[in-house]
């Protein structure tokens, strides 16, 4: 009788951990991506000018994306900016890049090669517009450039594309009403510090380090872009509709701005993929970016400005699949 007895509660107890082995075998399966290999091979981030935001932020982005996805061989691909950016990933040069979204409609309109294949993942931190002279200069707004030598951004950077709108709308023929230098970050400032410019525009996160290292050594001012001028800027309609009037704090730049803010153009960046991009490989890139904001915002202080509850909003683009799995994982 005994023996029957301990035969049965050894039964019993074979039968609960069988049962427990299939409760775990479920949620584990329901828990994690079981028979989904881990993203794996290598991608091209193309970024921007090497003293620029976009490759400060690449720079920082890609430890974590190393740590987060280790079978994954990133590649950072340097740019002169935004529309570069743009075409570069749309006809497949690189896999993932940031944009300005006037440079996205811009390009969507356009209907450039590849333009219906490209995705956003996250909207990222707003550029702002910042025009740059010496502190003495008599320029103090944008139609004083008139017959200045003024750095206007590389050809495919999106500091081109917003300068000579900006021009246009003060009522200056870019090509012609000034002597444009179609130069970058990394070199208009030292240009400026030795009087080969009287002038030149960025668009770029705050601070940005080239324009904070130049004022350490040279003495300059933020020139305002006034709301008339935003008006007739966005007048134009089409990609302009993404600039939106804006205020560089007071302490972007302390020792420029001496305790005032300045009236200026800002416009919206966004993590750019293609619909080719794997949605996993996606997911998890979106998942890094989000979660990494706070560590390289400690560095890179526009990353600070990711938020989760705009970083859906990736218009002009559609919002990629892999990246809208990541939005509804953490929905609350």
């Amino acid at each position: 009788m005994f023996q029957a007895l301990s035969r049965i509660g050894r039964l019993r107890r074979l039968q609960a951990c069988a049962a427990l082995v299939v409760v775990l075998g479920l949620v584990l399966w329901w828990l994690l991506p079981l028979g989904k290999p881990a993203p794996s091979g290598t991608l091209t981030f193309s970024t921007g000018v090497r003293s620029g935001v976009y490759q400060r932020y690449g720079e920082r982005l890609k430890g974590d994306l190393a740590k987060d996805l280790p079978q994954v061989s990133i590649r950072l691909r340097t740019s002169e900016g935004s529309q570069q950016n743009i075409a570069r990933v749309a006809t497949g040069k690189a896999d993932f890049t940031i944009a300005t979204t006037d440079a996205l409609a811009t390009y969507l309109s356009s209907g450039g090669p590849g333009a219906a294949r490209l995705r956003g993942c996250v909207r990222l931190y707003d550029d702002y517009i910042q025009l740059v002279v010496p502190r003495d200069s008599g320029v103090r707004k944008v139609s004083d450039l008139i017959g200045k030598r003024v750095g206007v951004g590389q050809p495919g950077s999106g500091v081109r594309l917003v300068a000579d709108r900006l021009m246009t709308a003060a009522g200056l023929d870019p090509a012609n009403d000034v002597t444009p230098v179609p130069n970058g970050i990394d070199t208009m400032p030292e240009q400026l510090e030795h009087g080969l410019l009287d002038a030149f525009f960025w668009s770029g996160g705050l601070p940005t380090s080239a324009v904070q290292e130049l004022s350490d050594r040279f003495a300059i001012r933020l020139v305002p872009l006034e709301a008339p001028l935003i008006k007739e800027l966005q007048a134009a309609g089409g990609s302009a509709r993404y600039y939106r009037s804006a205020v560089m704090p007071a302490d972007a730049y302390h020792s420029v701005q001496q305790g005032q803010a300045v009236p200026t153009v800002a416009v919206a960046n966004v993590l750019v993929t293609t619909d080719r991009t794997d949605p996993a490989l996606t997911e998890a890139f979106t998942r890094t970016v989000i979660d990494s904001r706070d560590r390289i915002g400690r560095e890179v202080h526009a990353a600070q400005l990711v938020d989760l509850r705009t970083a859906i909003y990736t218009d002009p683009l559609p919002l990629h699949e892999g990246a809208r799995r990541y939005y509804r994982s953490v929905k609350p």
